[in-house]
């Protein structure tokens, strides 16, 4: 299987004229973005730009009701409450939300976060067994448990009741719990079907605190997690979800909340210019790193956290995990590659071994996708089980595969471009044969070549600090709401060096004759060795600080020879 050596680029045709008119107050750069982003008019532009949208009322989730009055119950009868969370961000932050609004309100509430080496994915009858000998009397899920029918049956059982809130997509049967919030199930009529697992326990909060309102706190006092775990979590930052991550990134910026600033003092960033990306790529990373490697708990403990000294060490903490799981991450890659050129398939990456780590497989899966641009599977074989994580990529939804072979599998579940499942080792070989030929059948009659999206082409002379300011207001940008990308053609490389560990990266000084840029290229130093006089690039515009020092800089995310035809 040969490593991607070609992206397409997609430069949008120019706005129609009417379109231009009626955005005339705009500089024409801008309008050109606006009208990517679904903007015609004069008032979906400004309220893009303000980020004006409408929160849903969360009594339209089915079950709201239902699992407000069973959680004010408990909170009335002293109950004893288990939040069972997901090791990853998006679960550790809706663990701590709503552990936090409970106890505010009074509540004996606790946190559960399974763990990935020993448990796995989701809910599990021994864990639900374990609550009830310490005496939960409810236990409500975060991030997981929409695709456990008969771990929720045996909650029933034992006397447990139990809230299921999750945001993945259910399977044929819903489970028969006290309530199952999950704005995904057939019928639900919530208008943002994106929102994060933080952001269903979000909804849950609004909920209870609608019903009984604190004196001096709302549910928006916790948008900082929601920010948190929806970016980290990769889901799109669009509609509700931009609304919700603008406001967490204000308290972020604020910080209040010690164990974020002082993971965010760890990974050097500037507190009071917190973005999306920042979260994306320094604060999700780090938060992920304690579930990778060993317990979520330790990310738990460090978001809860209010003693400056015990946060501090955390952070700290944490940040040498990251440091270990890159690295593991790397070598993983390594070896998964080696594996899958082993194999004969030209559609799917399936890459298992006994000493990978269950922790970092689906980074390596990541990676595999940016290098190969298919799908892949990357395990880790136990001596009894296998546990999967997949990475996808838009041709193919890789729950959909799994759950065409949802008969081989003891659970999984996911979205359309990530997923995980746990299986019998006897079951591997079949598996593997099977997602083989569902991808062959889904991909054999596509041009697999991963497509960038532009924005607009500009030459370098255009870009100036007004123009990031404009470009500003576009924030909060990840998923579905992309950073403003530009194209620059006919650029002259005056300066190139290959950078980072091995040489990874690559650190470029270009020039179009009437402006400089420092540029750099993450995981493209390769081009150190065939670097051409003069290049097109594909970039978005950006400010780099470094020791205080603050430039503007290009991020470059491709980059082609001048004379190739694009």
């Amino acid at each position: 299987m040969n490593t991607i050596t070609s992206k397409r680029w997609l430069i949008p045709d120019p706005l129609p004229s009417e379109v231009d008119e009626a955005l005339v107050d705009y500089p024409p750069t801008i309008r050109q973005i606006l009208y990517n982003r679904g903007c015609q008019t004069a008032e979906e532009a400004e309220a893009y730009l303000a980020g004006k949208v409408e929160e849903g009322d969360p009594f339209q989730l089915t079950d709201m009701e239902a699992a407000v009055e069973r959680i004010l119950r408990a909170l009335d009868a002293d109950e004893s409450i288990a939040i069972y969370g997901d090791y990853d961000v998006d679960g550790v932050t809706a663990t701590t939300l709503l552990v936090e609004v409970l106890r505010e309100m009074g509540g004996q509430a606790e946190a559960y976060i399974p763990n990935r080496f020993d448990e796995g994915y989701g809910l599990n009858n021994e864990a639900l067994d374990e609550l009830k000998a310490r005496g939960f009397g409810l236990v409500i899920t975060v991030d997981c448990g929409i695709r456990s029918p008969r771990e929720a049956e045996h909650a029933r059982e034992i006397g447990l009741d139990i809230i299921i809130t999750d945001h993945h997509h259910p399977h044929d049967e819903i489970p028969a719990a006290t309530a199952v919030i999950c704005q995904r199930k057939p019928g639900e009529a919530y208008p943002e079907v994106n929102l994060a697992g933080v952001g269903l326990a979000y909804k849950v909060a609004q909920g209870l605190l609608a019903r009984r309102p604190l004196t001096d706190r709302s549910a928006a006092d916790w948008l900082d997690l929601v920010a948190l775990g929806t970016v980290a979590d990769l889901v799109p930052l669009t509609g509700e979800n931009r609304a919700l991550v603008r406001g967490g990134l204000r308290l972020l910026r604020m910080g209040g909340r010690q164990g974020a600033l002082s993971l965010a003092l760890a990974a050097g960033l500037t507190v009071s210019k917190i973005t999306a990306s920042d979260i994306g790529f320094s604060l999700g990373p780090r938060l992920n790193a304690a579930g990778r490697l060993e317990s979520a708990l330790a990310a738990y403990d460090l978001l809860i956290a209010r003693d400056v000294e015990v946060a501090g060490l955390l952070a700290q903490q944490l940040d040498d995990k990251n440091r270990k799981r890159q690295q593991m991450t790397v070598e993983m890659q390594t070896k998964a590659a080696e594996l899958a050129a082993q194999e004969e398939s030209d559609y799917l990456i399936f890459a298992v071994h006994p000493e990978f780590n269950s922790g970092v497989v689906g980074l390596a899966a990541a990676r595999l996708v940016e290098q190969y641009y298919r799908p892949a599977v990357v395990g880790q074989i136990g001596e009894q089980f296998t546990r999967a994580s997949c990475r996808s990529i838009p041709e193919f939804h890789i729950t959909d595969a799994l759950d065409e072979c949802s008969d081989l599998m003891v659970r999984h579940g996911g979205h359309a471009m990530a997923a995980g499942f746990t299986i019998s080792n006897e079951n591997l070989p079949e598996l593997q044969a099977r997602l083989r030929e569902i991808a062959r059948r889904k991909l054999s009659e596509i041009e697999l070549r991963p497509a960038l999206r532009a924005d607009v082409v500009i030459p370098l002379s255009e870009l100036h600090p007004r123009l990031l300011s404009r470009l500003d207001q576009l924030q909060p940008t990840g998923l579905g709401n992309p950073d403003a990308v530009f194209v620059s053609r006919n650029v002259r490389v005056r300066y190139f060096k290959a950078v980072g560990e091995e040489g990874r990266h690559l650190r470029m000084v270009v020039t179009d004759g009437k402006i400089d840029f420092s540029a750099i290229a993450f995981r493209q130093g390769h081009w150190a060795n065939q670097m051409p006089e003069r290049v097109d690039l594909l970039y978005s515009f950006e400010r780099h600080t470094y020791q205080g020092n603050e430039e503007l800089q290009l991020n470059v995310r491709d980059i082609k020879p001048t004379e190739v035809t694009v």
